[in-house]
């Protein structure tokens, strides 16, 4: 809060750098740099605080990696600093990332693997990575939480926890309490790693008729807590320069799968992975695309996998009216909201891409988010998952346009959407809804005479009984009286003509006697 003071005094424009109240706050900003490092006193907010969220470690690390990507809520200037924090960090010594496998798994290392490589593969804010093959001879990748992390981030947790509080009633505006709170949740999960055991299971069970789309298999047997034990894909990153030692077929094929695999993951399970970038990403001979790093997972429960189908399959087929109704029905309007002013803002903005996408030039993923940031503006907020979504499809973009420049993204995202929403709407399908809800329709059969019954009685006690009298009946007509009979008092003190005061009294005394009537 200090930084962000003195670096707001700091970048007023010149304008606004007369007079005794910028004298007043050049000031203070003065005497505030005392409290600030040497080496952030003279920095931007934006750099400041990702320097300060690297310097507090892990956790905050991990927090700003999330606010990053809520461009909805957050300035643009202070989402591309945040982008830069580091995400290979110092790893971990072996002798304690060896004591944790051992503790975990309840073996020496040498029982467990024939092969256990000391040095990592990558080394991240929480946990690390290391080559290994199991005694079967199956090469596989190991993660392990680092030593201590846990203890460390559950305590930052609490203290984020109250912390968003006291933001919340500074900031309103930026929704920390709400960035904060999902922030918690998923780093909660992603400490324990036989949650991304299971998330690799959902995924490959999704998946599991679409043979060119691939999980890691998970060792259980040699997987607990703090210890993932999960194949390895030997292949190439679509963001490596060997890329394009592949044939064009191949690649149009890998843009294919990635488009199909993600839009299924977002739009038809409604489970999809929530850190897709392209160093996730690995292509395999066939060519087979894989997915890794499945950590974080973003859910669609049935009502907004359902809107999210509707407004994607609006939005790759230009139509402007539904795009907006259905962006709308995904939000939380808040107080001072102004929905109607917001549909019209949104509806603007696809317009103006659509005569972009005229000339080629159209990105799915950033009219998305525009889209999302301008709630902000008009108090109409989103849920996290749509950012992450966002994240998803700006990698998809990103890969299919490193591959083919000129790669429709619509066209291709339409074709597969079709297919979601044929299937969605297909016969099989609907019957198949039809007879899940089948035992509830049964249940209001079953009962319907009764019902028909109970209803009948109800009418019939309802027309047939005489209103009772009203409590409050002639209240009206008692306090017009009323008011004659003092107006005419008032009237006769102070001396005004007899016929008024006798009229006032005289209505009074009527409307006493047979108002009620």
């Amino acid at each position: 809060m200090i930084g962000a003071r003195v670096a707001s005094v700091k970048a007023r424009p010149a304008y606004r750098r007369k007079g005794v109240r910028f004298a007043g706050a050049w000031l203070f900003a003065s005497f505030l740099k005392i409290f600030l490092k040497k080496e952030l006193r003279k920095q931007p907010f934006e750099v400041q605080l990702r320097r300060r969220l690297e310097m507090l470690g892990p956790t905050y690390i991990k927090l700003g990696q999330i606010m990053a990507i809520r461009e909805d809520i957050l300035p643009s200037h202070v989402t591309d600093e945040l982008k830069k924090l580091l995400d290979q960090l110092p790893a971990a010594p072996f002798t304690m990332i060896r004591k944790t496998i051992e503790e975990s798994l309840g073996a020496p290392l040498r029982e467990l693997f024939i092969e256990f490589r000391e040095q990592p593969l990558a080394s991240a804010s929480i946990g690390q990575t290391h080559r290994a093959t199991t005694h079967r001879g199956k090469p596989v990748v190991v993660k392990v939480i680092k030593p201590g992390i846990r203890e460390t981030v559950l305590s930052d947790l609490k203290l984020l926890r109250m912390l968003s509080t006291l933001l919340e009633w500074i900031i309103p505006r930026y929704q920390p309490r709400l960035i904060i709170s999902e922030f918690c949740n998923y780093t909660e999960k992603e400490i324990d790693l036989e949650c991304e055991a299971d998330h690799a299971e959902i995924f490959a069970a999704n998946f599991a008729k679409q043979g060119n789309i691939v999980f890691p298999k998970i060792y259980r047997e040699l997987s607990s807590r703090d210890v993932l034990c999960m194949e390895y894909f030997n292949g190439i990153k679509p963001n490596q320069p060997s890329i394009f030692e592949l044939s064009k077929a191949s690649q149009r094929k890998v843009i294919n799968l990635g488009a199909g695999a993600i839009i299924k993951m977002l739009y038809e399970d409604g489970f999809f992975h929530a850190d897709l970038h392209a160093a996730n990403l690995i292509v395999l001979p066939g060519p087979k695309l894989g997915f890794i790093d499945l950590g974080m997972v973003g859910r669609f429960d049935e009502k907004m996998k359902r809107n999210m189908l509707h407004y994607f399959y609006a939005l790759v087929n230009g139509d402007v009216e539904r795009t907006a109704k259905h962006l709308l029905s995904m939000a939380t309007v808040g107080k001072k909201g102004d929905p109607e002013g917001f549909k019209r803002a949104v509806a603007d903005l696809f317009r103006r891409y659509l005569l972009h996408a005229a000339n080629g030039d159209f990105s799915l993923a950033r009219v998305i988010l525009q889209s999302l940031a301008i709630g902000g503006k008009y108090h109409v907020f989103f849920p996290v998952e749509m950012t992450l979504m966002v994240k998803a499809l700006v990698t998809f973009e990103g890969v299919g346009k490193t591959l083919d420049p000129v790669l429709n993204v619509p066209k291709l995202s339409r074709r597969h959407i079709m297919r979601i929403y044929k299937s969605h709407f297909s016969v099989d399908n609907l019957f198949s809804q039809l007879m899940q809800g089948m035992p509830e329709l049964v249940d209001v059969a079953v009962h319907l005479p009764e019902l028909i019954a109970d209803s009948s009685r109800f009418w019939d006690r309802t027309v047939n009984t005489p209103p009772g009298e009203n409590p409050l009946a002639g209240l009206r007509s008692g306090l017009i009286a009323g008011s004659c009979i003092v107006g005419g008092v008032i009237a006769m003190v102070q001396g005004a003509n007899p016929l008024l005061w006798i009229g006032l009294f005289a209505a009074g005394i009527v409307l006493a006697l047979f108002g009620k009537r």
